[in-house]
């Protein structure tokens, strides 16, 4: 069957508005049709509006070339179009679309993309290995990889923390920092060093240095921060366990995005030596994993000590009678700010560049923050954990994870920000209070999970995963 007018032209025309970031007649040349299907390696994209959003929120598509164009008639009015393509960096890849002739002329209803392979990711790693760090000791861990945040000291290598400049002014790490030294004597490898968000200061997930680390659950949305990477990392399956930090749910927040299991780890439990930190008086470790068993194993390596056992009730956030918790949360905002650039400011201010985009507006606003009013939020914090200790006792308490599902990559700065303070108002307490916070896989919903968290006394972690597995909180 004879290829039908109007088809190749269509095609070639897609081709050249994809390599020009066209973004008005690629959308034209896709059906406007709630059932328009786009999947690649990251997911299925469904309806013409998702599609666009997700077009509008790249930076355009890799150069390629193509190498060979197969087209498959079924009738006049279908037709399989079958490409192999040439990317410009090297590797083919495969690109499959199904047209059909309508009223507006030549459109794609449904198309998948095979990009080159890559063996290494610089959104997700800065470096890796086979392993990069073989195991010093054996134990429950043996066999397990980590993939290891960017501001955690790893002997022989220096330090980024996210940001191109501040990792090209570090030296190489002498030793181990305590909590990567720990897994290591329990028999886990580290698969490599993996990236975080700039400075940790962020929820989102994304670095303007290196790029946004897919999430692996939810195509073309926010992979949750600020420990992106390793959470990718694991939930891709490169790595068996992340080790990250959590200041404001910088372990919770990914885990809930991307269907993972997170453990912040009780205030002061595990030593932060050779660790970047953001706020003092909020850092923690933390851990992400695929499941509970392995959690619970990493945990027993990284916090030994937490041997708690739990004795109260679990109560829902609902019930805990909470009437100030924006305020509190505000004050955790105020303080963390005035920390965090009490730490990381005269650099920053040494380096006015270095740091960008929304993290770099946060150091921005934190640098405006005086001593009378970081006075004021600590005096407020201070009721705030007389006050939530006083309702919880030994009790835990039930709560989601992060105010929502993920964010699109396409989701407006706005918008981003004002998810990030709702699950501040969330997050906040297990900061205010020290407490460990367990978070599991928790209900889907139709833009994706929105984990469970469940907040323990402290040092309490092992029995919080033990708990989680007997009484199944997990969906």
């Amino acid at each position: 069957m004879s290829i039908p007018a109007g088809l190749n032209d269509a095609f070639q025309a897609y081709e050249r508005a994809l390599m020009q970031n066209d973004l008005e007649t690629m959308s034209r040349l896709f059906a406007d049709e709630g059932t328009t299907l786009r999947g690649d390696g990251g997911g299925l994209l469904i309806g013409h509006e998702q599609i666009d959003a997700f077009r509008r929120g790249r930076s355009g598509a890799l150069p390629r070339e193509l190498v060979d164009v197969q087209i498959q008639v079924i009738d006049d009015n279908t037709a399989l179009i079958v490409a192999v393509t040439a990317a410009r960096r090297g590797g083919h890849g495969l690109q499959t679309q199904l047209w059909r002739r309508t009223t507006a002329g030549w459109q794609v209803t449904a198309a998948h993309v095979s990009a080159p392979p890559t063996t290494f990711d610089p959104a997700v790693w800065r470096i890796v290995g086979d392993p990069l760090v073989p195991p010093t000791g054996t134990g429950d861990l043996q066999g397990q990889t980590v993939a290891v945040k960017d501001v955690f000291a790893v002997a022989g290598h220096a330090i980024g923390a996210g940001v191109p400049t501040y990792l090209d002014g570090q030296p190489h790490a002498t030793t181990h920092a305590s909590a990567v030294a720990r897994l290591l004597r329990a028999g886990a490898a580290i698969r490599g060093i993996a990236r975080t968000d700039q400075l940790t200061y962020s929820l989102a997930g994304d670095n303007p240095h290196y790029g946004t680390p897919v999430n692996a659950l939810v195509p073309g949305a926010l992979p949750g921060g600020s420990s992106s990477g390793p959470a990718t990392a694991v939930a891709l399956g490169a790595a068996s366990i992340g080790l990250g930090t959590d200041t404001a749910g910088s372990i919770r927040v990914p885990a809930s995005y991307q269907g993972l299991w997170g453990l912040r780890t009780t205030h002061g439990s595990v030593p932060v030596d050779g660790m970047v930190p953001l706020a003092p008086d909020f850092d923690t470790v933390g851990l992400l994993t695929r499941t509970p068993q392995l959690l619970r194993s990493a945990a027993m390596a990284l916090a030994p000590e937490s041997a708690f056992a739990l004795s109260g009730a679990v109560v829902d956030l609902d019930e805990l009678g909470l009437t100030d918790l924006a305020t509190y949360a505000e004050a955790f905002r105020v303080h963390q700010a005035f920390q965090a650039w009490s730490v990381h400011g005269a650099w920053i201010a040494e380096h006015p560049r270095a740091v960008l985009g929304s993290a770099g507006e946060r150091f921005a606003a934190a640098s405006r923050i005086t001593s009378a009013e970081d006075a004021r939020a600590r005096e407020v914090l201070d009721r705030a954990r007389s006050t939530i200790d006083g309702l919880l006792g030994g009790a835990v308490l039930r709560l989601p994870a992060a105010a929502g599902p993920a964010p699109r990559l396409w989701t407006s700065p706005r918008e981003v920000e004002r998810a990030r303070r709702a699950t501040l108002e969330l997050t906040c307490i297990a900061g205010i209070t020290g407490r460990p916070a367990l978070v599991t896989p928790g209900s889907s919903t139709s833009e994706g999970p929105v984990g469970r968290c469940l907040l323990g006394p402290p040092n309490s972690e092992l029995a919080l995963i033990a708990w989680t597995m007997r009484n199944g909180e997990a969906e």
